[in-house]
């Protein structure tokens, strides 16, 4: 156990005004799962990309429009998404800042910046 605002931030590189929090992870026991918070600053986001392992989110507050394939959704509190592996998607906050829960699995991960056609 430990509160979450003890958790250190990690800037997400390839986003604009994005920082994560590892809040449970295998360093916290044997898991299979990684729960991650992620704050996006108001004109902040990700640019198009892809992950090699799925997420499963859940909105805390804020909106955005989320990309997903081909597909775009408008994301406000108490909704959830589902992305899974190797597909892309992109986030823009429209109300920022915009904080999302994000569990994904503790394997390998890789982001791939996709350039938008």
């Amino acid at each position: 156990m430990r509160p979450a605002a003890s958790v250190p931030t990690v800037t997400v590189k390839a986003g604009t005004g994005t920082e994560m929090h590892v809040l449970v992870s295998p360093e916290q026991g044997e898991t299979g799962f990684a729960l991650r918070r992620f704050i996006m600053q108001a004109g902040g986001g990700m640019p198009l990309h892809t992950n090699l392992v799925e997420h499963q989110q859940y909105v805390l507050r804020g909106k955005a429009r989320i990309r997903v394939a081909d597909t775009v959704y408008d994301v406000a509190p108490d909704h959830t998404l589902f992305i899974p592996a190797g597909v892309p998607h992109s986030y823009e906050v429209v109300d920022g800042p915009f904080e999302f829960i994000c569990v994904v699995p503790s394997t390998p991960d890789r982001i791939t910046l996709i350039e938008d056609c």
